[in-house]
C-alpha cells in the first residue's frame, strides 16, 4: 500500500487528465478556427487587390474629368453673371438716348414736309417757271415723307428694343440675385466631388498597400499561433507522463509487463519528482497560452484595421460609396436645373440681341437713307432758293422758305450725326454681350450631362461590384473576428483550468513530506529511468535531472544522454 493517500493520487490524477483532455478539445478547436480564419484573410487580401484595381479604374478617371469641366463652366457662368447684367443696362441706357435723339430727329423731318407744302403753295403763285418750282417742292416733300416713313419705323422698333432690353435685363437680374450663388455652390461641390474622385483613385493604391500589409501580418501572425499550438500537445504529453508516473505511485497504473514497485522513499521522491514536472509544465504552458493570446488580440486589432481599410477604399464611413456618388448625383440634378434655368433666362437675352441686331440694321439704313435725303434736300433747297432770287421781289418769299428747308435738313443732318455714336455703343455692348452668351453658353453646358451621367453610370456599375465586395470583406471580417474571439475565450478558459495545476502539485508535495528527505533505494533508480526513458521532451528530462542531483543519485538517467533521440531547436519531439 503507498505511502501517498489514495484519495489525494486520485484527485491529482484526475485534475490532470481534466486539463489534458481540455488541452487536446480546445487547441483542436482553436487549431480549426484559425486554419479557417487563415483560408479567409488570403481571400481577403485578394479582393482587396481587387477593390484597388475597381477604383482607380478608366470609369472614375472619366467621371472625375466631366465633373472637373462642368464645375468649371458652372463658375464661369456666375462670373459671367454680373457682366452680362451690366451690359443689358448699358444697352438699356443708350436705347433710351436713342429714343430722347429720335423725338427731334422727327420733329425736324415733320418741320421739312411742312416747310415743302408751304414752297409749294408759294411756288404755285410765281408767274413764270411755276412748274419747276413745284416740281422742286414736291420732290422734297416726297423725300420728306420718306426719311418720316423710316423714322417713325426706327422709332417702333426703338420701342420694342427697349421692351425687349428692359425685360432680358429685369430677368437677368433676377436671375442672378436668386441663382448667381447657388451656381457658384454648385460649381464648388461638382469640384469638391472632382477632387473626391480623384483622391479616391490616387489614394486606393496606397490604401490597398496598408490593407495588404495588414492582411500580410495577419497571416503570419495565424500561421505563428498555429505553430504555438504545438505546445498544446507537447504539454498534454507531460501531463500523460505525470500522471503515469503518479499511477505507478499509487500502483494503478495498468501494464501487461509487471514494472517495478519503488520503496515508500521511492515513492515519496517519484511523488515530488512529478510534482516539479506539474509545475514546470503548468509554467510554460501558461507562457505558451500568454504568447498565443497576445498573438489573437493583435490578430483582432488588425482584422478591425483591414475592414477599416476597406471601408475607407469604398469611399463612406459607413462602409458605401453608394451615398458618395448620390451626392454627385443630386449635385448634378441640381446643376442641370439650374442649366435649365439658365437657358429660360438667356432665352430673352438671346431675343434682345436679336432685336438689337435687327434694329440696329434698321437704324443704319435708316440713317444712310437720312443722310442722301438730307443732301438731295438741301440741293433742292438751295436751287429753288437760287432761281427764285432771279425773280426778284416776287421769290423773296420762295427764297425764305427755300432757306429755311435747308436749315431744317442740316438739323437733320446734325441729329443723324448725334444718333451714330450712341448706336456704335449698343453695338458694341451688344457683341460684347454675345460673346459672354458664346462662352457660357447653357446648351453647352447641358451636353455634358450626358457624358458626367455615362461615366457615373459605369461608376455605379463597378460600385455594384464592389458592394459585393466590401459586403464580403465586411462579413468574413465579422466571421474572423468571431472565430478569434471564440479561440481567445477557449485559450483564456484553458488558462485558468492550467493555473489550478500548481495547487495539484502542493498538495502532492505536502502528501509526500516526510521529517527526513527521502532516500531512494536501488530498485527506485530503475524506476525512475524507467519513467526517465518515457519522456518526450528535453525539458522534461532537464528537470529529471535536476530533480534526481538534489538526491545525490547516480542513476544513469542522470549522466547518460538519450541518443536515440534528437530534439527539435524548440525543445519539441515530433514523432
Amino acid at each position: 500500500m503507498s505511502v501517498i493517500p489514495a484519495d489525494t493520487l486520485a484527485d491529482a490524477i484526475a485534475a490532470i487528465e481534466d486539463v489534458s483532455s481540455r488541452i487536446e478539445d480546445v487547441f483542436a478547436r482553436v487549431g480549426h478556427e484559425l486554419g479557417r480564419g487563415h483560408l479567409i484573410f488570403k481571400e481577403l487580401n485578394q479582393g482587396l487587390a481587387t477593390l484597388s484595381s475597381e477604383l482607380s479604374g478608366a470609369e472614375i478617371e472619366g467621371a472625375a474629368t466631366a465633373l472637373q469641366e462642368i464645375a468649371a463652366r458652372l463658375s464661369d457662368l456666375a462670373q459671367a453673371l454680373p457682366a452680362e447684367s451690366a451690359l443689358l443696362e448699358t444697352i438699356g441706357k443708350s436705347t433710351a438716348e436713342a429714343s430722347a435723339l429720335l423725338k427731334p430727329l422727327f420733329k425736324h423731318i415733320q418741320m421739312i414736309t411742312i416747310i415743302a407744302r408751304s414752297a409749294r403753295i408759294e411756288a404755285a403763285a410765281l408767274d413764270g417757271d411755276r412748274e419747276g418750282f413745284l416740281a422742286f417742292t414736291q420732290e422734297a416733300y416726297d423725300l420728306g415723307k420718306a426719311v418720316q416713313g423710316a423714322i417713325e419705323g426706327c422709332a417702333r422698333d426703338q420701342q420694342r428694343l427697349s421692351e425687349a432690353v428692359a425685360t432680358a435685363f429685369g430677368r437677368q437680374k433676377e436671375f442672378e440675385s436668386r441663382y448667381r450663388n447657388q451656381l457658384a455652390a454648385e460649381s464648388a461641390e461638382l469640384g469638391s466631388a472632382y477632387s473626391g474622385l480623384h483622391d479616391q483613385r490616387r489614394n486606393s493604391s496606397h490604401l490597398a498597400d496598408r490593407a495588404g500589409s495588414s492582411t500580410r501580418k495577419i497571416a503570419e501572425a495565424v500561421g505563428s499561433a498555429i505553430v504555438s499550438l504545438q505546445a498544446g500537445d507537447s504539454t498534454r504529453q507531460r501531463l500523460e507522463h505525470v500522471s503515469h508516473g503518479l499511477g505507478l505511485v499509487s500502483g494503478a497504473a495498468p501494464s501487461l509487463v509487471p514494472e517495478p514497485i519503488a520503496s515508500d522513499d521511492g515513492a515519496r521522491a517519484i511523488c515530488q519528482l512529478q510534482a516539479a514536472q506539474l509545475r514546470d509544465a503548468q509554467r510554460e504552458f501558461g507562457g505558451d497560452i500568454g504568447q498565443i493570446v497576445r498573438a489573437l488580440t493583435a490578430i483582432l486589432h488588425d482584422a478591425g484595421s483591414v475592414v477599416g481599410h476597406g471601408r475607407t477604399l469604398f469611399g463612406g464611413e459607413d462602409g458605401g460609396s453608394s451615398s458618395f456618388l448620390t451626392r454627385i448625383k443630386q449635385t448634378l440634378a441640381h446643376a442641370s436645373t439650374l442649366i435649365a434655368t439658365c437657358e429660360g433666362a438667356g432665352r430673352s437675352v438671346d431675343e434682345a440681341l436679336a432685336i438689337v441686331e435687327d434694329t440696329l440694321t434698321k437704324f443704319r439704313q435708316a440713317i444712310a437713307g437720312l443722310a442722301e435725303a438730307t443732301i438731295d434736300i438741301t440741293l433742292i433747297g438751295m436751287n429753288a432758293g437760287l432761281k427764285a432770287s432771279h425773280l426778284g421781289s416776287r421769290g423773296s418769299a420762295f427764297v425764305v422758305i427755300a432757306n429755311e428747308l435747308k436749315a431744317t435738313a442740316d438739323h437733320v443732318s446734325v441729329g443723324a450725326g448725334r444718333l451714330r455714336p450712341v448706336l456704335d455703343g449698343i453695338e458694341r455692348s451688344a457683341g460684347e454681350l454675345k460673346e459672354l452668351r458664346v462662352q457660357g453658353d447653357p446648351t453647352q453646358l447641358a451636353k455634358l450631362e450626358p457624358q458626367i451621367l455615362q461615366a457615373l453610370r459605369e461608376v455605379e456599375a463597378g460600385n455594384e461590384r464592389l458592394g459585393k465586395l466590401m459586403s464580403r470583406l465586411v462579413d468574413e471580417g465579422a466571421e474572423f473576428e468571431g472565430l478569434m474571439n471564440s479561440a481567445q475565450g477557449l485559450m483564456t478558459t484553458l488558462g485558468e483550468a492550467s493555473a489550478a495545476l500548481p495547487a495539484v502539485a502542493a498538495r502532492l508535495e505536502a502528501a509526500s513530506a516526510a521529517a527526513q528527505q527521502p532516500r531512494p533505494q536501488a530498485r527506485d533508480e530503475a524506476v525512475l529511468d524507467q519513467l526517465f526513458a518515457r519522456y518526450t521532451m528535453e525539458r522534461e528530462r532537464d528537470v529529471h535531472r535536476e530533480f534526481l542531483q538534489t538526491f545525490g543519485l547516480g542513476s544513469i538517467a542522470a549522466v547518460r544522454p538519450v541518443e536515440a533521440v534528437e530534439t527539435a531547436d524548440d525543445g519539441i519531439e515530433l514523432f
